[in-house]
């Protein structure tokens, strides 16, 4: 290699070695846990000289020598160290060397966790909405300064290979030829899990069982053969858009984190070893000869004063500002009042299905970033409940396709589609299978947009068909709202008709932030009793309902309501149907008021209606104990304390681990109509 090159390298490096031992030094400063890449330092900084602004990188949170060849200063990764008010990435919001950036002279990084491998995921989304948006316009990617296209780089440490959802990532990048680079670091150590203890091969050896990745070792030590090998991969990525595994074999030389220690499980003879192979001692051999040892001596002392005096800039920093925590939860929506006409004259009424499906097919036809995918959704099928039929027809298997069984992936890659500008529409078959995506949706879905500082929202439509409808059993019937509304960061739905099935999913596609939609299987196609009036007329093209706006689901008599003999029932879903249905035995005398989203939750119309009555049900089809019903009893209860008559009550399914498959056990389990009549009855009469 050229001085140039080599002199860069050997600053850069000798930068991460004062920054190390700055921290070290200050430990009562550097307080925070944190990891650096010491040991690392030649593979990472190969990489990033290969980069163009054009590019997305995904670091671990071991890459501040990718972060300081991609152009980021030690001032600004100082910052995120110390949580300061500028920190370029998070705001003072997550660990040093976790970042994120969309500026336009560097490669672009959207957030990922600290739960190692799991931004394989989001990574190889990435790659994905790249593929996609060459497939249906390539002006819609930004391209290199000689028109070069994007590529995707995904770096993990071997350890975190093992993960699953590792596999789940590989698996969609082969079959679908991805541009995307898999830099794989390994240094032979978990935390204290050595290479022979946690793994029966390491990631090049693992990736060779699967078909069409393209896969290389590399000493990651030596910065030339770095630098030979990345330059190499990343060429091929760029012309034959297919993906590459890297293996680049590295060396520990500094703690797991500031807060495991080496010393805590490190013997002295493998400390000695890993010291051998110092990438920066084996550049400066590389240097000896070819530049004067003054010139590198000089450059030493340089580079020590520009990390002192960018520490000690960072320390004196201002902090954030401890009023500005609630910040960036959201993006603002742009659907923030009811538009378009909701019951056009001449139109017949559509089933709940087929509304979601018309209002999916109308996004599509408008807007090509949409597309949609999931487990059964493709035009063989068109979904379980044909809830996608027709859509794979009309617009092609490379926007409407299946997935393997892969909820994970299914989720956390729209990570990464919505950061390139996709927009996808995904598919979890049935909620109880949601559990294996709930890593990505939780550990990458939902803080992106926080921790980003608004940089990276998640903006995607997550359908999951939800709910008992008679004989689904114990894995076909579950409830899981309760649990999503645990989740920070996410908006969720749960239309009860079709006029409002349509109008929510409009108001979720075009909401920058990741939507949840709860779709009540048994009011798809109103096949359950008494459920008809899920039937309605079909909104107009241009009909939207936004997030956090209840409505009135059946209005009680104003004479029941001034004489003191009237109550109301908060639901949703299929508890519309059952309160509707039990409310005729108590002529004029029951309000129902049904959610629609139960986050954002439209409070004001909720303690208004209850402050009417001083009588109130809040109605769930989930277990009741612990459940969202049982919150929302609380929040009324002292939003509304003045204005009760009656302690609020509750009214859920049996607390029972899953709804069973006979009949006859399920409406045991289940609230029905007599049981809500039984309840509200009860109420009336204290």
């Amino acid at each position: 290699m050229d001085r140039e090159h080599l002199l860069y390298a050997y600053r850069q490096m000798y930068r991460v070695k004062q920054m190390a031992e700055t921290y070290e030094a200050n430990r009562t400063i550097t307080k925070y846990v944190h990891s650096t890449s010491r040991g690392h330092e030649a593979i990472q900084l190969a990489t990033a000289l290969q980069l163009l602004p054009c590019d997305w990188v995904s670091p671990y949170y071991r890459d501040e020598s990718l972060l300081l060849g991609m152009g980021w200063e030690p001032y600004e990764l100082m910052l995120q160290l110390l949580t300061k008010a500028d920190d370029p990435f998070t705001g003072g919001r997550s660990y040093y060397c976790h970042p994120n950036s969309r500026r336009a002279d560097r490669p672009k990084m959207i957030h990922q966790s600290s739960a190692t491998g799991m931004q394989t995921i989001p990574t190889t989304g990435v790659a994905q909405g790249i593929h996609y948006l060459e497939q249906i316009e390539s002006s819609l990617l930004e391209h290199g300064p000689n028109g070069e296209l994007p590529v995707v780089i995904c770096s993990l440490g071997d350890a975190s290979v093992t993960e699953g959802e590792v596999s789940e990532a590989f698996q969609f990048a082969v079959l679908k030829g991805l541009p995307v680079i898999y830099l794989v670091q390994d240094n032979e150590w978990g935390i204290s899990v050595t290479a022979a203890e946690g793994r029966a091969m390491d990631a090049y050896e693992y990736a060779a069982g699967f078909k069409g990745l393209s896969r290389v070792r590399v000493d990651g030590t030596d910065f030339e053969a770095s630098c030979d090998t990345m330059r190499q991969v990343v060429s091929d990525v760029r012309a034959k858009r297919r993906p590459w595994l890297v293996h680049a074999k590295t060396c520990l030389l500094n703690h797991h984190t500031s807060g495991v220690r080496k010393e805590f499980y490190r013997t002295e003879e493998d400390l000695a070893k890993h010291a051998c192979t110092d990438p920066i001692i084996l550049l400066r051999q590389q240097l000896a000869g070819k530049i004067d040892p003054a010139e590198i001596t000089k450059l030493e002392a340089e580079v020590t004063e520009e990390i002192g005096n960018a520490f000690a800039k960072a320390v004196a920093a201002k902090d954030p500002d401890p009023a500005s925590v609630s910040d960036h939860l959201f993006v603002p929506t742009p659907v923030t009042t009811e538009k378009g006409e909701r019951a056009p004259a001449g139109k017949e009424k559509v089933i709940m299905v087929d509304a979601a499906l018309f209002a999916i097919r109308e996004l599509m036809a408008r807007h090509p970033e949409c597309l949609v995918y999931g487990q059964d959704v493709g035009k063989r099928l068109g979904g379980v409940f044909r809830e996608a039929a027709t859509l794979g027809d009309q617009f092609g298997d490379h926007r409407v396709f299946n997935t393997a069984i892969q909820e994970a992936y299914i989720i956390g890659s729209t990570v990464g589609m919505s950061a390139v500008g996709a927009r996808p529409i995904v598919e979890v078959q049935f909620a109880d299978y949601i559990y294996p995506g709930f890593n990505q949706l939780v550990t990458e879905i939902s803080k992106s947009c926080f921790l980003s500082c608004g940089k990276f929202p998640v903006s995607c439509v997550i359908r999951v068909p939800i709910g008992a409808y008679g004989g689904g059993g114990p894995y076909h019937s579950g409830s899981v709202e309760s649990t999503l509304l645990t989740v920070k960061g996410i908006k969720i739905a749960y239309p009860s008709n079709a006029a409002d099935m349509k109008g929510l999913m409009k108001a979720a596609y075009y909401d920058p932030n990741p939507v949840v939609m709860l779709e009540h299987k048994g009011l798809y196609w109103s096949k359950v009793p008494g459920t008809e009036d899920a039937k309605t007329i079909e909104p107009s093209e241009d009909y939207v309902l936004p997030f956090g706006k209840g409505a009135v689901a059946l209005a009680a008599d104003a004479d029941a309501v001034d004489n003191g003999e009237s109550c109301c029932v908060i639901t949703y879903g299929m508890g519309v149907y059952w309160a509707k249905a039990a409310a005729k035995q108590f002529a004029g005398r029951v309000e129902v008021v049904d959610l629609r989203t139960l986050f954002p939750l439209d409070e004001e119309l909720v303690f208004a209606t209850v402050r009417k009555h001083g009588k109130c049900l809040a109605l769930t089809e989930e277990q009741q104990n612990n459940s969202f019903a049982e919150a929302l009893a609380g929040r009324i209860s002292r939003a509304c304390f003045r204005s009760l008559d009656a302690p609020v009550e509750i009214l859920g399914a049996l607390n029972l681990p899953a709804v069973p498959l006979n009949m006859g056990l399920e409406a045991a389990m289940l609230p029905t109509v007599a049981k809500v009549a039984e309840r509200i009855g009860q109420l009336l009469a204290s």
